[in-house]
């Protein structure tokens, strides 16, 4: 109902809504991921890759999120930070949402040690299967509908 009486008293809610999701994400991760910064956090946080990675990259744990049916979050950026993984969820994320990407991204966790040629392997269940994102990049081919 915040959202309806924005306001003063609604932005600060919203706020205080944001900060707590971020931490209670990164506290729920810290065990499987490296927090770039291990201390309380604002609106978002950033990850610095799996604590036991093997041969499996940030980029593997984002499109291990596709086959989870995640949109994943922003990867490589900011650059200071070697396999981050930056993640910012909203006020309005409900508890049951938040619990389901932390739960998605345990589960590569763990897949990562137990089959992490599967995971390279990811996306397997969209449309469209890993691209070569350098040759996508310099060679884009654009259309126009």
């Amino acid at each position: 109902t915040y959202i309806r009486i924005m306001g003063g008293a609604g932005l600060k809610l919203a706020s205080q809504l944001a900060v707590l999701n971020a931490n209670y994400m990164q506290s729920r991760l810290k065990e499987a991921y490296i927090p770039s910064h291990d201390t309380l956090c604002k609106h978002e946080f950033v990850l610095a890759g799996l604590r036991e990675p093997g041969e499996v990259t940030t980029l593997d744990v984002a499109k291990g999120l596709i086959d989870r049916g995640y949109h994943p979050p922003t990867i490589y950026f900011p650059l200071i930070v070697e396999n981050a993984i930056m993640i910012e969820p909203t006020e309005t994320e409900s508890k049951q949402s938040l619990d389901g990407l932390v739960e998605a991204l345990l589960a590569i966790a763990d897949e990562a040690k137990a089959q992490p040629e599967a995971l390279k392997q990811s996306p397997l269940k969209a449309s469209v299967r890993r691209l070569d994102e350098v040759s996508a990049a310099r060679n884009p081919i654009l259309k126009a509908y």
